[in-house]
């Protein structure tokens, strides 16, 4: 017990359990309060100088200091009446327009070359697309027409297109061009499609009837029929084959069994362009010349969602790998629009309104991002980052519409394919994190050469 009349030692500090704050950063001239006389012990609260240094610079600036209290500085009142003000507490409840924060700076402080012994490092580089192709190939008779699918990338790194009434194969390591066939001169070539695994090759012809290849031996395998009109869209789902057609219908084939095809799918009213399964292999998504999108599932014969928002034919469709669900479609010159579906939910998320027809679209199985390509009136190439839908690049170059995508497999490089009879190669869409050296497609020296 403390008796009446105790006085405390100058020299000892009591400590008690009540918290009181630290006023000296206080300014009580704002609210008409006389500031207390300093504490012999206020210079001890800081405790490390050093530390006290480091913390006013991060609040307050670098060129905060300590002023004397004798010298305030003065601040114009409401009222009209100058009153005194704390330098070291000049920028609370102010706001800040001369200290400007790096933006390449990973310190929380903010400022470079501001506090001595703090060091910074440099955040990494906003990713930058080469605008210009490194690699041209000359493709002549490749055609100009918006529903066929001329160009496809196997899972080997070998592209396949068709020119004319032939289908030509490129190794994308060893640039070496094969011939695989020649249909005729009565037949050409619509659609390619690779197997998802192995080296098997669809082809879809003008007289209706699909060809399965087998490029390591370039020989054909079998002709599957079933359709009346030209097969103008492909997609493999395992050993299932689906194929589109002008005549309005959807085969369903297996290519290990004795028949053509196993389902036919009815619904669209105008000739099938757009065709891909999901990346689990559970939905099929297909977009035609009626200016619809419907979505099939491995065992349906009516679409199990319709879409009729476009208003020019579907022909761009693409999965996200990274989101269950998530459907990518694009519509032609009418409609010029990209939007996304969510299939699981069945609605529709986003519309982006690109300004030109669109041809293709394609997701980066890398990052969240995705590319389109356009025909009229711009014929552009455009990376998009989701779901913000932000350019990344605005890649420009063919002369003609833009109808041709693939993608390499390592999802770094696209090709593209125009009616100017050129094939383009674009580095668009950075490397896996855990690979580690150059894609052997990028390492290609820039050059332009015939693919046949």
């Amino acid at each position: 017990m403390i008796s009446v009349g105790y006085q405390p030692s100058p020299s000892r500090t009591i400590y008690s359990d009540r918290f009181i704050p630290s006023r000296t950063g206080s300014n009580f001239a704002l609210f008409d309060i006389s500031p207390l006389a300093n504490s012999p012990a206020e210079g001890r609260e800081d405790g490390s100088g050093a530390y006290a240094t480091l913390l006013r610079t991060a609040l307050f600036g670098p060129d905060a200091g300590v002023c004397s209290p004798g010298t305030p500085d003065k601040l114009m009142r409401l009222d009209g009446k100058n009153s005194s003000v704390y330098p070291s507490s000049r920028n609370i409840f102010r706001y800040k327009t001369e200290t400007r924060q790096s933006m390449h700076s990973l310190s929380p402080f903010g400022f470079e070359d501001a506090l001595p012994g703090v060091s910074h490092g440099p955040v990494k580089a906003a990713r930058k697309v080469p605008r210009s192709p490194y690699k041209v190939l000359d493709a002549p008779a490749l055609q100009d027409d918006f529903y066929l699918n001329l160009v496809d990338w196997s899972a080997h790194n070998v592209l396949a297109v068709g020119l004319g009434n032939c289908v030509y194969l490129w190794n994308a390591c060893s640039s070496k061009v094969t011939k695989l066939c020649d249909l005729g001169m009565d037949v050409s070539v619509c659609s390619v499609g690779w197997a998802q695994r192995g080296t098997h090759l669809a082809v879809g012809t003008s007289n209706g009837k699909l060809q399965i290849w087998d490029a390591s031996r370039c020989k054909r395998v079998r002709t599957m029929e079933g359709h009346r009109l030209r097969i103008g869209a492909l997609a493999w789902s395992s050993s299932m084959l689906s194929s589109g057609s002008r005549d309005k219908t959807i085969l369903q084939r297996d290519i290990r069994a004795q028949d053509d095809f196993v389902n036919k799918l009815a619904g669209h009213k105008s000739e099938v362009c757009g065709l891909k399964w999901s990346y689990d292999n559970r939905e099929l998504a297909s977009g035609g010349n009626d200016n619809r999108l419907f979505v099939w599932n491995q065992h349906s014969t009516q679409p199990v969602l319709k879409y009729c928002e476009h208003t020019a034919a579907v022909k761009a469709i693409a999965w996200s790998p990274h989101l269950h669900g998530l459907l990518a479609s694009g519509g032609g010159t009418a409609d010029r629009c990209i939007r996304f579906w969510n299939t699981t939910t069945n609605s529709h998320l986003s519309c982006m309104d690109t300004g030109s027809q669109v041809c293709n679209l394609v997701w980066s199985k890398n990052v969240n991002e995705l590319v389109s390509t356009h025909g009229y009136s711009q014929n552009q190439i455009i990376v998009w980052r989701y779901p913000t839908m932000s350019k990344l690049a605005t890649l420009t170059g063919h002369t003609y519409r833009v109808l041709y995508l693939a993608i390499s497999p390592d999802g770094q490089t696209i090709v593209t394919g125009a009616g100017d009879e050129t094939l383009r190669f674009w580095n668009v869409f950075p490397s896996p994190k855990s690979q580690n050296t150059d894609s052997e497609i990028g390492a290609s020296s820039l050059g332009r050469t015939q693919i046949r």
